[in-house]
This record gives C-alpha cells, sequence and structure tokens, in this order.
C-alpha cells in the first residue's frame, strides 16, 4: 500500500509513534518548580490545561505561531526562571521566523518543545510538511540554537528530560508523538484580560 500523500508525505507512520501527548506534557511538567509554561494554540493547551490549570501557564488562545515568540520575551525578561514552550507541528511552522530570533538572542533558560504529530489537529488532522523529509531540529540549529535533538522513544525522551529542564540554551526538541484524537478535557479560561492578570499576578504579584 502506497503510503504517501503528493508523493513527499507519509501518512502512517506517525500512528505507529510509541510516545503520546498528553503522557509526553504530564512528564515534561512533572517537579516543574517555578518554571513558566506558554502554551500554543490546540491541543497544547489542552495538554498543560489536563496536568494542572497553574497560574504560570501562559495559554494561547487564537494566536497560531505566537508560541515560541512569546516563550523568547519571557526567557529575556525573566533571565532568572526558566521558561518551556510547549507546542505543536502546525503551530510552529506557522512561527519559523521566532526561530532565527532566538537563535540571535541566545537565550540561556529557553526550551521549545514541538509535539510532533505530523498533523494539523485542530483542522481535521490534516498531515504537516514534517509527515515529509522536513527536518525542524535541523532548521533549529541552522538558526542558531545551542542544541536541538528529535525524539521518537520512551528512553530518548527519559534521557532528554534534564536538558530540556535545565541545559544552557536555547534549546530545541522534536517529540514524535502517536497521531491520534485525545480528548479536549478541561480547558482553561478564554479570556484574554483574566489570562494575562493571572500570569502576571502570579509572576510579579499582586499589583
Amino acid at each position: 500500500m502506497n503510503s504517501t500523500l503528493n508523493g513527499t508525505l507519509d501518512r502512517n507512520r506517525a500512528a505507529d509513534y510509541p510516545l503520546r501527548r498528553r503522557e509526553v506534557v504530564a512528564d515534561l511538567l512533572a517537579d516543574r518548580g517555578d518554571m513558566l509554561v506558554v502554551a500554543g494554540l490546540g491541543a497544547p493547551v489542552w495538554d498543560c490545561t489536563a496536568v494542572e490549570d497553574h497560574p504560570l501557564n501562559f495559554p494561547l488562545w487564537g494566536a497560531m505561531g505566537g508560541a515560541a515568540a512569546m516563550g523568547l520575551g519571557l526567557a529575556m525578561a525573566q533571565p532568572e526562571r526558566r521558561v518551556l514552550v510547549i507546542t505543536g507541528d502546525g503551530e510552529m511552522l506557522m512561527g519559523l521566523g521566532a526561530m532565527t530570533t532566538i537563535g540571535s538572542q541566545q537565550p540561556e533558560n529557553l526550551s521549545v518543545v514541538v509535539c510532533d504529530n505530523e498533523r494539523y489537529g485542530e483542522t481535521g488532522m490534516q498531515l504537516t510538511h514534517t509527515a515529509g523529509n522536513l527536518d525542524l531540529p535541523a532548521m533549529a540549529l541552522a538558526a542558531g540554537f545551542a542544541s536541538a535533538a528529535a525524539v521518537s522513544s520512551d528512553n530518548e525522551f527519559k534521557a532528554a528530560l534534564p536538558a530540556i529542564r535545565n541545559a544552557k540554551g536555547p534549546g530545541f526538541w522534536s517529540i514524535k508523538i502517536k497521531a491520534e484524537d485525545n480528548p479536549i478535557g478541561v480547558m482553561p479560561p478564554k479570556d484574554g484580560v483574566t489570562l494575562k492578570d493571572r500570569f502576571r499576578a502570579a509572576l510579579l504579584g499582586a499589583a
């Protein structure tokens, strides 16, 4: 059976990836301490909230492509705090320009994690370019990230966790996850002002 679409995108391989999205995010956020977390539009918002609707989570509603740039701004404004961006492949592909700015600014406290199921999950599970030969970690390295890696097994993920949490950045990890429908579950507030005020108060204290 031909598994390709338009000769370049593999529609089947992501169904065989062993890592599962919600379990990966739960492990990323375990023992997070005072880490600042930016969740990209769609599934990362749901997954982070399913773990805990934490006041130091900043979920992006209606801002596809903005997660890495938001993480960069936080990392530069709060250089003593670890900043973790958790986003999807479709969202990251909408904001590739942020890679070059991150590489230029070199924030040592920033980690970007892409949960890559090779799909646009928000709009019907259409294939993204990562279902072909697009190599996001190679692009991150070319843009100037200090480190970048692809992760596709449980052992690789466990080995990567200490670096994601603590290594001198900027770092980039593309974690290949199973392409599957997951329940939305708990969702954070959608009001932007509420989210902004909650995050600001948790980070800086009440005004």
